[in-house]
């Protein structure tokens, strides 16, 4: 149900969108609908919730690995949260056209602090990856508002039968903000190679 009102909401907008579009949607009366939700603010609720808690989780658990490299961690948890926004493609939608809605007020608490936490821990990767030498950009606040808006964006363009794939597009960001692990082995036969 709650996926279902997530393509309604994306395809008309929340505020567009009636109990009885809903109903047709899931294909429940709308009486069925109030019987498993008490309205279409929670839905929208269920909607943002389902999108970022698991993110959230599923984020926390691939960084706990302490001796990953943190550029492999980084690589790792981009393609985590392409991933995911691409199989909550709607979710996404929904949450960046009401976006306005969740910045404000108590009942959303939940949601931004999942969000925050959310922010915080890719930008301790990031940290991490600057400070071993392999961010590609100067500043590392930079390179999360560049991830950020890289990522957040993907589901305006992103089409399931398109040419690049979720793993492929995180690879390409990955690549934008990783400087490339010298190949040790063709250094090692350029040094063996020069003369004496």
């Amino acid at each position: 149900m709650v996926r279902a009102a997530a393509r309604v909401f994306a395809e008309r907008g929340y505020d567009q969108t009636t109990i009885k579009d809903l109903a047709e949607a899931i294909e429940l009366a709308a009486g069925g609908i109030y019987h498993y939700v008490g309205s279409k603010d929670q839905l929208l609720e269920l909607i943002c919730d389902q999108l970022m808690h698991p993110l959230l989780e599923r984020a926390r658990e691939l960084t706990a690995v302490a001796d990953e490299p943190p550029a492999e961690q980084l690589h790792a948890l981009v393609a985590l949260w392409v991933s995911h926004a691409t199989q909550h493609r709607d979710h996404m939608l929904v949450f960046q056209q009401e976006r306005h809605v969740i910045e404000r007020g108590p009942r959303w608490r939940r949601i931004r602090e999942d969000r925050k936490q959310f922010e915080l821990l890719v930008e301790q990767v990031i940290e991490r990856v600057h400070a071993s030498g392999r961010l590609a950009l100067a500043d590392s606040r930079l390179a999360l508002s560049a991830l950020l808006g890289m990522v957040n964006h993907t589901v305006q363009w992103y089409r399931p039968r398109g040419r690049l794939s979720p793993a492929q597009i995180a690879d390409g960001y990955a690549a934008l903000l990783l400087v490339a692990q010298p190949d040790v082995a063709a250094g090692s036969a350029e040094l063996s190679s020069a003369p004496v």
